[in-house]
C-alpha cells in the first residue's frame, strides 16, 4: 500500500504528461490554423475593396 501511494504522490503520471503534450501541440496546430486563416480572409477582403474601387473608377458618368 504504501509503494501505491508513493507511486501516486511521487511524480507525474505519464499518461497525463503524454495528455498534456497532445493538448499543447493541438492548441499549436489550431493557432497556427487561425493566423493563416486570417492572412487568406485579409487578402480576399484586400482584393474586394480593390475590385470594388476598380468598377467605381470605371463608370460612366450620369447623364445631367
Amino acid at each position: 500500500m504504501a509503494k501505491a501511494l508513493l507511486g501516486h504522490v511521487g511524480g507525474p503520471d505519464p499518461r497525463m504528461v503524454s495528455e498534456m503534450r497532445r493538448l499543447q501541440q493541438r492548441i499549436r496546430d489550431l493557432e497556427a490554423e487561425l493566423i493563416r486563416l486570417q492572412a487568406q480572409n485579409d487578402a480576399l477582403a484586400a482584393q474586394t475593396r480593390d475590385e470594388a474601387i476598380s468598377r467605381m473608377q470605371e463608370r460612366e458618368p450620369a447623364l445631367t
